[in-house]
């Protein structure tokens, strides 16, 4: 087999870890998918639309560490940027592959379909470089190796998005095979002499401090000091807490773990443990308006040592150059023993069972999502109220969440799980969407179903935008109801094709109006294990946590400021 441009990307994707790639056709790309296709090292996953395929992509990164998605010229790239949007502030290494016009019409002076009717090509690259670290446009299979090398190589050292164009004549032109991975990584530098006075300063402020506690931000994961955290934790002895969009980053089963930290919305005793501490250690924090209610909660200054994923903040002094998982695992070497805010404690919330014949609730449904949560189980929290019922939930070791905070794309969760669940198929995948959100992206079940991944789904019915009714109000937060468990018949289709590639689904659409019928859907659920269960969860409009009213109405406030002088 001659080897191609096409694969070459294929084994350099298959190197670093990918078993997959997601995939929507059009014709600048259609050579290219043969390639990936003939190299063999991924499966090819088709996606419903380039939007879709950029998300699914983001989840996969989320379970995978990084992911592909292939897409076609303007009309399938510039869609797909939302997700890579997305990637970029979630910090997900996804490579975003789009199929371009043949090299020879480049300054030939020909208007091209799927273009915005100009004759310079270039735009799609300009635009995409502010949602990557590294964009190429490959025009030669003599240039491509490297191309491809500085893609993937600034992708996963930023732990960011990064920016793939190859000519469609391109993709099967002869290449050079591609040498051992390793060749192309070193370890991010460090800056002794900063580390060490970064140390050194983190220390003299740690030995004044009486009450010192832990903030786990987001970033930690994509900085992966995981384990370092725990170790630092342990050598304080300290009370650990989270952010909202770190649910799930340090073990609630920990003895140390003192909850979530939201300002006036976080676990019932952590505020005042956090916000009475003289010393606070924040991990990879993101502090923007959702994290700060809306700027009014913001854990920096004087007491704070703010450890960011390259640089660290003490007494008023930044030290760059400093990985994060450098710095927690040396100061974890060092640290004093500070065991006192270890003694204060926080209340994890407990729901009691309803009536199983009452209304469902908002409680309810949390608290039998809750139980249905075991070590296994990957949650996937979309933009709005399933935010704050992740954030009450107690999560059992090995438990994960996942949400968007920082993007905060509605309807994002749906393709999301599908690629976290085709990435990670031994977890059990659970989603928690809004139906307003579902909307958005529900062409996306067709794909669970078609690759049968058995995700289930608690499509939250409260008809309409209730996040949004709760910040802001108006006749735009309101939708147009569907009939959510029959569309699953839609979806599984199916015309009895012999290859089996159009064989009718094996989704489940349920509705829950009760807790009793709700404990019997998720039983069902449970049971099913050769696609996607959808139960439809009845709530009035007005049912929601009183977290979301109470940060909603802060958030508000925030947005409405009046224009400066």
């Amino acid at each position: 087999m001659t080897f191609t441009v096409g694969h070459y990307l294929a084994e350099r994707l298959t190197q670093i870890g990918l078993k997959h790639h997601f995939a929507v056709a059009g014709d600048y790309n259609l050579v290219l998918l043969d390639q990936l296709i003939e190299h063999g090292g991924t499966e090819q996953i088709y996606s419903c639309n380039e939007l879709n395929c950029s998300f699914s992509a983001e989840g996969y990164a989320r379970s995978n560490g990084a992911a592909c998605a292939i897409v076609t010229f303007s009309v399938g790239a510039i869609s797909a940027m939302n997700g890579i949007g997305g990637a970029y502030a979630e910090n997900l290494p996804v490579i975003l592959v789009s199929g371009a016009p043949n090299t020879n019409d480049h300054g030939s002076g020909h208007v091209l379909h799927h273009t915005i009717g100009l004759t310079d090509y270039s735009y799609q690259r300009e635009m995409v470089r502010h949602v990557t670290v590294a964009a190429e446009i490959i025009v030669s299979p003599e240039n491509a190796p490297a191309q491809i090398d500085h893609v993937i190589r600034t992708a996963l050292r930023e732990k960011k998005p990064a920016y793939l164009e190859i000519a469609c004549n391109i993709a099967a032109s002869p290449c050079v095979r591609p040498g051992p991975i390793s060749a192309l990584f070193s370890s991010q530098p460090v800056d002794d002499t900063s580390l060490s006075a970064a140390l050194d300063a983190s220390l003299a402020f740690l030995e004044k401090r009486e009450k010192v506690v832990i903030l786990v931000g987001n970033k930690l994961k994509s900085a992966e000091a995981l384990e370092e955290t725990v170790t630092l934790a342990e050598r304080l002895g300290c009370a650990v807490t989270v952010m909202s969009a770190a649910k799930g980053l340090f073990s609630e089963a920990h003895p140390l773990y003192r909850g979530v930290y939201w300002g006036e919305v976080s676990s019932k005793g952590t505020e005042k443990i956090v916000e009475g501490a003289d010393g606070v250690i924040t991990l990879g924090p993101v502090w923007n308006d959702y994290a700060s209610v809306g700027w009014r909660k913001l854990i920096r200054g004087e007491n704070v040592i703010e450890v960011n994923p390259e640089s660290v903040t003490v007494d008023n002094q930044q030290f760059a150059s400093i990985p994060l998982k450098a710095f927690v695992s040396a100061l974890a070497a060092k640290a004093p023993s500070k065991p006192s805010s270890a003694k204060d404690s926080y209340t994890p919330l407990t729901i009691a069972p309803a009536a199983p014949d009452a209304k469902l609730t908002n409680d309810e449904l949390t608290r039998q999502i809750n139980a249905l949560v075991d070590s296994d189980t990957t949650l996937f929290a979309e933009t709005g109220d399933s935010w704050f019922n992740a954030t009450r939930m107690t999560l059992p070791e090995g438990a994960r969440v996942e949400s968007e905070m920082q993007w905060g794309h509605i309807g994002w969760s749906v393709p999301s799980v599908f690629g976290s669940a085709v990435a990670a198929p031994e977890r059990k995948h659970v989603l928690m969407v809004g139906d307003g959100s579902f909307q958005l992206t529900a062409q996306e079940v067709a794909q669970m179903i078609r690759y049968e991944v058995p995700v289930i789904i608690f499509l939250i019915n409260n008809f309409g935008y209730v996040i949004e009714i709760k910040i802001h109000d108006g006749p735009y937060n309101y939708i147009q109801n569907w009939n959510y468990a029959k569309l699953m018949d839609a979806f599984n289709g199916g015309t009895g094709a012999e290859d089996g590639s159009l064989r009718g689904g094996k989704a489940l659409g349920l509705t829950a109006t009760t807790g009793a019928e709700l404990k019997a859907a998720i039983a069902e659920a449970q049971k099913h294990t050769r696609g996607p269960t959808l139960i439809e969860c009845r709530l009035d409009r007005a049912d929601c946590s009183k977290e979301l009213v109470e940060w909603g109405k802060q958030v508000a406030k925030a947005n409405s400021r009046k224009p400066q002088a």
